[in-house]
């Protein structure tokens, strides 16, 4: 793929009279003429690409491992109504502090409704900046400590703007082997665009092999530019946390950014839900760059933000273009987030609720026979292995009355398929029984 060319000068009346296609270059049709394609390639094309993905789908079948999609009849809550199933408990949820459906955040998504209309119909930099962006974006700096905010569709948006837009040739970007796949495609697509942009990854949550890459880049000739250290805060399969204090004094040393995708921290990690680096103790100002998303704790509507310096973010509404030819976060969706985040910051007791049913549930799950993978997070992955294995057991739960979903390949590595269990804040201990009386049953 050829790099996009930020440079190239608009063209000019001339340039487009000069490269103006002659009526030899692009026949014209009669305007009710039909277009036809060429009938035995595509026809050999299509019959081919059928085959093929009915082959993929069947085989996924057969060994067990086609998945399938649940539909839900009601709001999220620490229980669902499951097409099929009827009320069951749900312990798949990203909800962790019980706000996807609280009153004041869905009244705030109403208000938004009626105030700014149903959609914001343009990317921001035209007309799609609306006053409740800019107030998620400024609670949003602050409350990470950071300069400024900026919001996107999705966090998955957000991780896709980062690199490709901050980063160029030269630079480095190092990163945890298993960091969210947002972010291996986001430094994929920015190696692409920016030629001579480096890349390596680091085994995970291994501190001395960090060391070692980072010496590595300093040493390199190659690399004469911007050294970039990205890992996630919360690793969402594993359920546990990077050593950011740690990660902080290599960056000092080697004189490295360090950018934390805290998605699953915010509003989990820390005595005030601020994330993984309140966690550990540290001021969220001692991160160079924070994304995240809106969709989890947080209401867990849609939307992703980046918070940052203020520089950065300037750069970003410049030259990102997830967000320079793509709508505008819905208005509706920033007022209810808003209202979450204003939610956690007063009421930080709902952190603590969620910390306590997760030590609950943990205790229940081992009483039950399983092994769950120990962390401080709300995930509690149960390895077993065989991906089949993964979705059978989670298909005998729901049977049971628990909504707990198995993965496995190619969202985890082969051989390492689990059910992940997720805790909510909104889960009583009844609740928590009742998965713990179906896991000793399964």
């Amino acid at each position: 793929m050829r790099p996009l060319d930020t440079n190239r000068q608009p063209a000019t009346a001339a340039d487009s009279r000069r490269r103006a296609p002659t009526p030899v270059d692009t026949p014209r049709l009669p305007r009710d003429a039909q277009y036809t394609a060429p009938m035995t390639t595509a026809a050999t094309s299509r019959t081919s690409f059928h085959a093929r993905a009915e082959g993929i789908l069947a085989n996924l079948k057969a060994t067990g491992q086609l998945k399938s999609l649940q539909m839900i009849e009601g709001p999220m809550g620490p229980t669902v109504r499951l097409k099929g199933y009827g009320e069951v408990l749900c312990f798949c949820s990203n909800n962790y502090l019980g706000l996807a459906n609280h009153p004041e955040v869905v009244e705030a998504g109403h208000q938004g409704l009626r105030d700014y209309g149903a959609g914001t119909a343009s990317v921001r930099f035209i007309c799609g900046t609306f006053a409740p962006h800019e107030r998620l974006e400024r609670r949003i700096a602050s409350f990470l400590d950071q300069q400024a905010a900026y919001t996107f569709v999705s966090c998955w948006n957000a991780n896709e703007a980062l690199f490709p837009t901050l980063c160029e040739p030269g630079d480095i970007i190092i990163s945890d082997e298993l960091n969210h796949a947002s972010i291996i495609d986001s430094i994929r697509l920015a190696t692409v665009i920016k030629k001579g942009l480096h890349k390596t990854v680091y085994k995970h949550n291994d501190l001395a092999d960090l060391r070692r890459r980072l010496e590595e880049a300093r040493a390199g000739s190659d690399v004469t530019g911007v050294l970039w250290v990205v890992t996630d805060g919360v690793f969402s399969m594993e359920g546990d946390i990077a050593d950011l204090p740690a990660m902080r004094a290599l960056c000092d040393e080697f004189d490295a950014l360090l950018i934390v995708d805290d998605s699953h921290g915010r509003g989990v990690m820390g005595p005030t839900g601020k994330g993984t680096h309140e966690h550990w103790s540290m001021p969220g100002s001692k991160i160079d760059m924070f994304t995240g998303t809106l969709g989890k704790a947080l209401g867990g509507a849609a939307g992703g933000y980046i918070a940052g310096p203020r520089a950065a973010i300037d750069l970003l509404i410049q030259r990102g273009r997830p967000t320079l030819f793509s709508n505008a976060l819905p208005a509706t969706v920033a007022c209810s987030a808003d209202k979450a985040l204003e939610i956690l910051q007063r009421e930080p007791q709902r952190v603590q609720r969620l910390r306590d049913n997760a030590a609950y549930a943990r205790a229940g799950i081992r009483a039950a026979g399983f092994t769950e993978i120990e962390s401080p997070t709300a995930i509690l992955p149960i390895i077993v292995h065989d991906t089949a294995r993964a979705i059978a057991m989670s298909q005998k739960l729901l049977t049971l009355g628990v909504y707990v979903i198995g993965f496995g390949f190619p969202v985890v590595p082969e051989g390492h398929a689990r059910l992940r269990v997720q805790v909510s804040a909104a889960h009583t201990r009844e609740h928590i029984d009742g998965l713990v009386g179906a896991l000793r049953r399964l």
